[in-house]
């Protein structure tokens, strides 16, 4: 579980006995890269984070090591380790695997999705709009990705959705930027919608059709925030 930190820093990490400590110190600092609290290019001690968080260094470098791997983090050997920066390529081919996943993904769903699929989206849907209209912008976040995960559960596609996922990490950091600008949550939200009519109707081709918006919309605001944040993009 995460809590902002008193003193106005890092929110910070509250362990869970029953769970993996490697895995939450993975996701808490891969949670502060993807919402920017960590940018890019910003200087990532194992030391400092192992005696904020109370532990050994053990599951820090192992938790740097997975975000390597994802290009989330640099590990240079005699400097330490930095937040990577954006890059660009690997955001255009996050975008290109999501895109070919999606869009089959969403034609699968029109075809076949039930019952309970259909109520939980419908029910995701319900909070992105409450999430919206109380600005909270992290929610926002988690209820994008729980709807996408639905869809690829719907067909029983999970490895599909965590192919996406794996992906994702490039591009969930421009994502998050984005999500505050005027009418962009609203239009996200209204896209989703239109998403869901169509695999409600089953309507497979009006549903990829939807999708195809969807992204393509997305990857109009990402070029512009590219152009217009250089420093944290890099060629």
């Amino acid at each position: 579980m995460n809590t902002l930190n008193e003193n106005g820093g890092l929110p910070i990490l509250e362990l869970d006995k029953n769970t993996s400590v490697t895995a939450q110190v993975y996701l808490h600092i891969r949670q502060l890269i993807l919402r920017l609290h960590l940018k890019p290019g910003e200087s990532l001690s194992e030391q400092e984070l192992s005696a904020k968080l109370g532990l050994s260094r053990t599951p820090v470098r192992e938790a740097f090591i997975r975000l390597a791997d994802e290009g989330l983090v640099d590990v240079y050997p005699q400097r330490g380790t930095m937040v990577a920066p954006i890059r660009i390529s690997e955001v255009k081919e996050a975008h290109f695997i999501r895109r070919v996943l999606e869009f089959a993904i969403v034609r699968s769903a029109a075809e076949s999705a039930g019952r309970r699929h259909l109520a939980l989206l419908e029910e995701n849907l319900r909070l992105q709009a409450d999430a919206q209209r109380r600005k909270d912008y992290e929610s926002l976040m988690d209820l994008d990705e729980s709807f996408h995960r639905l869809l690829s559960e719907s067909v029983a596609l999970p490895r599909a959705w965590r192919m996406i996922k794996s992906v994702m990490g490039q591009l969930d950091r421009v994502r998050y930027r984005i999500l505050p600008k005027p009418g962009h949550s609203d239009l996200v939200h209204q896209q989703h919608t239109a998403i869901f009519q169509a695999i409600q109707a089953g309507d497979a081709d009006r549903a990829e059709h939807e999708m195809r918006e969807h992204l393509d919309q997305i990857w109009a605001t990402i070029e512009q925030l590219m152009r217009e944040n250089k420093e944290f993009f890099l060629d």
